[in-house]
């Protein structure tokens, strides 16, 4: 069976057709027969086979693949047309991707050994179908397929993987399982039922009224426990998006409606964490819409910078950041638009990334994509701004520190301010028209006057059109207008913020008599309050764990963002002498005291300090307690504040001779340590390059041995797949000919025997043994001296002999002797065959004596 011609580019668009994606590797035929071999007829899906091939090496998948399924299957074509029912298998040395319902075919872009070409397949899936994309990952080595299933579930697709234990290699599965990319782990032989399952659902008509209002109840409750969960709120998203997604988990479940579900979500919390991340899957990449970060680049961030006083950095807030590609993208043009100016000068910006999934926050702060971003960018860009790390790349530096990243909720938490851009591409499309109203006065609010707003390119302004003037329609930027929009009517985010959980019911106390405390206990409280110093216990950080009495007079609360670490704390009077002797006590020394610690603002009154690093008991092992004590100053304190102008006194030149030999003793640790820490880092940054080095070298011959060995899986299968059909062949012939109950004789070139069937035994006395012996040696019942001459006639001559010969035993046989060809019509030997005629014989005796 084939498949109908390819059609060609520019025919009529095709219907949409559903593809289902299937990436295996080593030991991937067998999973891909049983998958194909479930497939029901009329599925109305297609299927894109992806196998990791020898390049060198014609493969024999679609032969093999064929006899699994009464569907089409044959190697994919440049441009040919995708259709229902049919399976396509990616040629060797070729890299597989769908575009406009067509496959297109590409060399490979990677050497062999790096290549991934399930990911091609997946990411291209994902860009072509979007929700309607179907990804399966079946047995293989390595980590292929995992970008591309990510890909897919960005887009709302469906994501499967062979359960690791019943593949035969799993290393491919359980990359995609440990990355969170499988929405369904299933043995091959039952994808199929769950995939028309999941498809059924979407593609399923038109509810009734009875069944709708049920939907939209299931639907109520199930917003109702996320919220509960999570604390966010998804009400405002718009009905049919929520729908979607949720329809998609039910189908991975196999439920049949939202009230089952939310039955299932009620006994499974942990299904909430799933559902919810599965509401905030973000699209996103670099430079998206390049057209757009070039007029952006080229005209509007020259304009805010030479509207910007110097030294003032801008304020930027992307938000619904993802995973941090758009937040990254405007840092780096940025700085290439203050690079360009004719006075760089010193121009900096501070960037607000914030979504709500915790998950992309994490990632984006770690900066790290893979190569394939190169794509999104020019080579230069991509060269300055990012550096090989690991198996991937990583953000400069100087971008990394201009972005802040937070778990951020637009709809509930408060905005940022006074931003001069603001950008929220392509997520006011998620919301309802209720919340997109309320949203474009609070960007208003955020943004500075002549601040600009970037949307997505199905966005626009609305009704508030009158608060923003377009800098360029195609391109969704405006500047933020002066008609500025009255407080009253921004709906604040703190106006729509959820009410915490409802207060408990106030219940009256009981009037009963407390029972009385230990004597001891409450005598050693009084004691600790009225007559112990003042203390703080800090860890070997310097944070403060607990603090006794009052300690206003020593330690204050810094400005800024809330720090109890006791070097931030201490009042500046008295902040270096505890540092030090914080450091000594740690290091193992004993107690340290300090005396005559002058306080601000007490001229009587001298402060005591003590320093003691606590062993005992181990609960508070290595922590260490700072005791403040009090005391009156010398009595001849006011005495030597009366001496002359010319006079030292001798306690304070002993406080400076003490503190100038403290500050020597510090500066030369200082100076020891930093030469250690230099010699170190010198060691460490040597070792490091050698170690990057020969992990490079390692992990380039590890990716072309396991590439290699991959293929050479692949071809094993085929093989052995070949050897099963050429031993079922020959059991075939064999029974074939011994029905036929004709003595044959194989010889090859040489004239000595290669093969016989059974009854050739009852006239040529052979076994198994006499494999290879010369025709010469064999004794027989025959009456046939010129047996052997005539056989070497026969392959001299290429003409058949044919006689008929009597034996020993009173037999007759119809001897015929005829060359042997082979497949490729090559003489390699004669085939002697013995037709007994014995019957036939006596009967033309008998015939004649009548």
């Amino acid at each position: 069976m084939t498949l109908p011609p390819p059609t060609a580019p520019g025919a009529d668009a095709p219907g949409p057709t559903r593809i289902v994606g299937l990436g295996a590797s080593a030991g991937g035929l067998s999973a891909l027969e049983e998958f194909l071999a479930r497939v029901p007829a009329g599925s109305g899906l297609a299927y894109v086979v992806v196998q990791h091939l020898d390049p060198t090496h014609k493969a024999l998948v679609v032969e093999l693949l064929q006899r699994s399924t009464l569907m089409p299957v044959a190697e994919a074509t440049r441009a040919m047309r995708i259709k229902p029912d049919c399976v396509y298998v990616i040629p060797p040395n070729s890299e597989l991707t769908v575009a406009g319902g067509s496959l297109h075919l590409a060399p490979p872009a990677q050497p062999r050994g790096m290549r991934l070409p399930i990911d091609v397949l997946f990411c291209s899936l994902a860009r072509d179908r979007g929700e309607q994309a179907i990804g399966v990952v079946l047995s293989g080595m390595g980590s292929d397929g995992t970008l591309g299933l990510q890909a897919i579930k960005a887009q709302g697709g469906l994501a499967l993987v062979q359960s690791p234990e019943s593949a035969q290699f799993d290393a491919m599965p359980n990359s995609a399982i440990s990355a969170g990319a499988a929405d369904i782990v299933a043995r091959p032989a039952e994808m199929p039922q769950r995939i028309l399952l999941v498809t059924a659902r979407g593609a399923a008509p038109g509810a009734s009224a009875g069944a709708a209002e049920g939907q939209a109840t299931g639907l109520a409750e199930i917003l109702g426990l996320l919220r509960a969960h999570s604390r966010h709120d998804l009400s405002p998203y718009k009905s049919s998006t929520l729908t979607r997604r949720i329809e998609r988990r039910i189908g991975v479940h196999r439920l049949a409606t939202m009230a089952q579900y939310a039955a299932f979500l009620r006994e499974n919390p942990q299904e909430l964490d799933l559902l919810f991340k599965e509401m905030l899957i973000g699209v996103t990449a670099f430079f998206r819409d390049p057209s757009v970060w070039q007029e952006l680049q080229d005209s509007v961030l020259p304009a805010l910078l030479a509207g910007a006083a110097e030294g003032t950095p801008l304020r930027a807030w992307v938000v619904g950041c993802s995973t941090g590609e758009e937040a990254y993208s405007l840092a780096m043009c940025f700085r290439e638009a203050v690079d360009a100016l004719p006075t760089p000068g010193s121009h900096t910006m501070q960037i607000f990334a914030t979504d709500l999934s915790a998950d992309a926050i994490a990632a984006a702060r770690r900066g790290h994509y893979t190569e394939k971003i190169a794509a999104d960018m020019s080579p230069e860009r991509f060269a300055r701004f990012f550096s090989p790390q690991g198996n991937g790349v990583v953000i400069a530096k100087e971008i990394r520190e201009m972005v802040l990243f937070a778990q951020h909720d637009v709809i509930l938490d408060p905005p940022f301010t006074r931003l001069s851009i603001l950008s929220c591409r392509n997520l006011m499309i998620y919301f309802n028209a209720t919340l997109q109203r309320g949203l474009i006065p609070l960007f208003h609010y955020s943004l500075r006057p002549g601040g600009v707003l970037l949307l997505g390119g199905s966005e626009t302004t609305g009704r508030a059109s009158a608060l923003f003037t377009p800098i360029s329609a195609k391109s969704r930027l405006y500047r933020r207008g002066d008609n500025a929009a009255h407080v009253g009517s921004v709906d604040f985010p703190v106006n729509r913020r959820l009410p915490l959980r409802p207060a408990a019911q106030e219940s009256l106390v009981p009037h009963t008599t407390a029972q009385p405390a230990n004597l001891q206990t409450l005598a050693d409280q009084v004691l600790l309050q009225e007559f112990s110093p003042p203390a703080v216990l800090v860890n070997a950080h310097g944070d403060i764990v607990y603090i006794s009495g009052r300690t206003g007079k020593y330690l204050e609360p810094a400005a800024g963002k809330a720090n109890w670490n006791i070097h931030v704390m201490a009042r500046p009077g008295i902040r270096t002498q505890v540092a030090a002797a914080l450091r000594q006590a740690m290091q193992g020394g004993g107690p340290i005291e300090l005396h005559g610690l002058k306080l601000e603002g007490a001229a009587q009154e001298m402060l005591d300090v003590i320093v003691r690093r606590i062993d005992e008991p181990n609960a508070l092992a290595g922590a260490t307690m700072i005791v403040f004590r009090e005391v009156l100053a010398p009595a001849g304190g006011a005495a030597r504040r009366r001496r002359k102008a010319g006079e030292v006194d001798p306690a304070v030149s002993q406080e400076l001779a003490r503190a100038h030999e403290e500050i020597r003793a510090l500066r030369q640790e200082m100076r020891s340590s930093e030469e250690e820490l230099q010699a170190a880092n010198e060691e460490l940054q040597s070792t490091n390059e050698e170690l990057q080095s020969a992990n490079e070298e390692l992990t380039t011959s590890k990716e072309e041995g396991q590439s290699m060995n991959e293929e050479l899986q692949t071809i094993n299968a085929e093989l052995q797949s070949k050897l099963d059909d050429l031993a079922l062949a020959h059991s075939d012939m064999q029974n074939l000919l011994n029905s036929t109950d004709i003595a044959t004789l194989f010889l090859d070139s040489a004239l000595n025997v290669r093969r016989f069937t059974e009854q050739i035994t009852r006239i040529v006395h052979l076994r198994e043994g006499d494999i290879g012996r010369p025709l010469s040696e064999l004794a027989s019942t025959l009456i046939y001296p010129e047996l052997h001459a005539d056989a070497k006639e026969t392959l001299r001559t290429l003409a058949f002999s044919e006689k008929q010969i009597s034996t020993t035993d009173g037999h007759w046989y119809s001897v015929r002797i005829m060359p042997y060809r082979t497949l490729a019509n090559v003489i390699q030997g004669v085939v002697i065959t013995f037709v007994d005629i014995t019957a036939a014989k006596e009967l033309e005796s008998r015939l004649r004596k009548a």
